[in-house]
C-alpha cells in the first residue's frame, strides 16, 4: 500500500470536520425552528381553548394549572406553568408566525416575552435578530432598559418607529446614549475613583462596552496621542463607526462634565478632521461622557461649535425602571 501523503490526509480530515460541523448547524437550526414553532402552536391552542371560556382571567388559570400536571405526567419535563405561560404570551405577542425569527432560539424569545409592553417586546425581537445578539447579550440590553433609553431621545412617531424597524444607525445622533450604562464595570457607586479607573475597566470589559456602544463600533486606540504646535494632547478612547464610516472620540470625566472638556474635545475634532480623516471618511463625533452634567451650561457651551460634539452622562448602576416607563409612556401618550 502506497504511503498515505500526509499534507493530504490533514486536508481530508479538515474537510471533513467542515462537513460535520456545518450538518450539525443546519441540525440545530432545524431543531430550533422546530421547537420554536411548535412552542408558537401550542399556545395558540392555548388561547383558542381559553376563549371559549365565561371568565377568562379565572378559567386561563386554571386551564395552565391542569396542562401543566397533566402534559408533565405524559410527556414529561418543559410544561411547567411558567413556560406554559410564556407559550401563552408567545402566541399573543406573535399572532402572525410569519414574523417569527428562525435565527433566535427558545431561549432568546422567553427573554424577550419578560418586556411589559408590545413596543419592547417587538423592539427586542428586532434587535436581537438585526445584532445577532447570544441570550445572554440579549438579557444585558434588557436589563439596562436599552429600549427606553433610546426612545427617550425620540418623539411617538420615533418610538413606534423604533419598535417596528429596531434602532437604524443613519445619523451621527443615533449612536449616542443618555446614560450609558456602565454596570458591568462593577466600580461602587460612591467611591472616589480616577478617570484612569473608569477607562482600564472599560479596556477590560470592552467587548461589553461595544455592546453598550452599538452596532457598528470597532475599536482603535487608548490615549490616543496627538500633537499640535509641540503641544501633546491624549484622547482617552478612539473609536471607528463603519456605517458612518466617521471616527468617534470619547473623552471620560469622572464628576461633572465642564465647559473647558467640550472646548478640548472641540479641538480634538477639528485635529482629526485635518490631519486624521482620509478620504472617504465623515466627519468625526466627539462624545464627553462624565457622571454629571449642568444642561443650561452645557447649552451654553455648546452654542456655536459646527462639529458633531455630544455630552452624556453614565451611571454605574441600572437605571430606574419605572421612571424610564414612565417618561417613554408620556411621549406616547401626547
Amino acid at each position: 500500500m502506497n504511503e498515505i501523503k500526509t499534507l493530504d490526509y490533514e486536508q481530508l480530515v479538515a474537510d471533513i470536520g467542515s462537513i460535520l460541523s456545518e450538518g450539525r448547524n443546519r441540525v440545530a437550526s432545524a431543531i430550533n425552528t422546530t421547537l420554536v414553532q411548535t412552542y408558537w402552536t401550542i399556545g395558540r391552542h392555548i388561547v383558542e381553548f381559553e376563549q371559549q371560556g365565561k371568565d377568562r382571567a379565572e378559567y386561563g388559570e386554571s386551564i395552565i394549572n391542569k396542562l401543566s400536571s397533566d402534559l408533565t405526567a405524559r410527556f414529561g419535563k418543559g410544561f411547567n406553568r411558567s413556560n406554559l405561560q410564556y407559550m401563552r404570551k408567545f402566541y399573543t405577542s406573535f399572532p402572525n408566525c410569519t414574523t417569527l425569527s428562525c435565527n433566535l432560539s427558545w431561549s432568546h424569545y422567553v427573554e424577550i416575552l419578560k418586556g411589559n409592553d408590545p413596543l419592547e417586546i417587538s423592539f427586542y425581537s428586532k434587535q436581537c435578530e438585526k445584532e445577532n445578539w447570544s441570550v445572554r447579550e440579549l438579557k444585558r440590553q434588557r436589563d439596562s432598559m436599552l429600549f427606553h433609553r433610546l426612545a427617550l431621545s425620540k418623539d411617538k412617531a420615533g418610538i413606534l418607529s423604533l419598535a417596528e424597524l429596531g434602532h437604524e444607525v443613519q445619523t451621527p445622533e443615533d449612536v449616542v446614549k443618555d446614560p450609558y450604562v456602565l454596570e458591568f464595570l462593577n466600580l461602587p457607586q460612591k467611591e472616589r475613583y480616577l478617570e484612569g479607573d473608569i477607562e482600564n475597566e472599560i479596556i477590560k470589559n470592552l467587548q461589553t462596552f461595544l455592546l453598550e456602544l452599538g452596532k457598528g463600533f470597532a475599536f482603535i486606540g487608548r490615549q490616543y496621542k496627538i500633537t499640535i504646535g509641540g503641544r501633546h494632547f491624549f484622547v482617552d478612547l478612539v473609536f471607528y463607526h463603519r456605517i458612518l464610516k466617521c471616527f468617534v472620540l470619547i473623552d471620560l470625566k469622572r464628576n461633572e462634565i465642564e465647559h473647558n472638556d467640550i472646548g478640548q474635545m472641540n479641538l480634538y475634532l477639528n485635529y482629526f478632521s485635518e490631519e486624521e480623516n482620509t478620504e472617504g471618511d465623515n466627519p468625526p463625533i466627539g462624545i464627553v461622557l462624565g457622571a454629571y452634567k449642568d444642561e443650561i451650561l452645557i447649552k451654553y457651551a455648546l452654542s456655536g461649535i459646527t462639529n458633531q460634539l455630544f455630552v452624556s452622562k453614565y451611571q454605574l448602576y441600572l437605571p430606574d425602571e419605572a421612571s424610564l416607563r414612565h417618561e417613554v409612556q408620556k411621549v406616547i401618550e401626547q
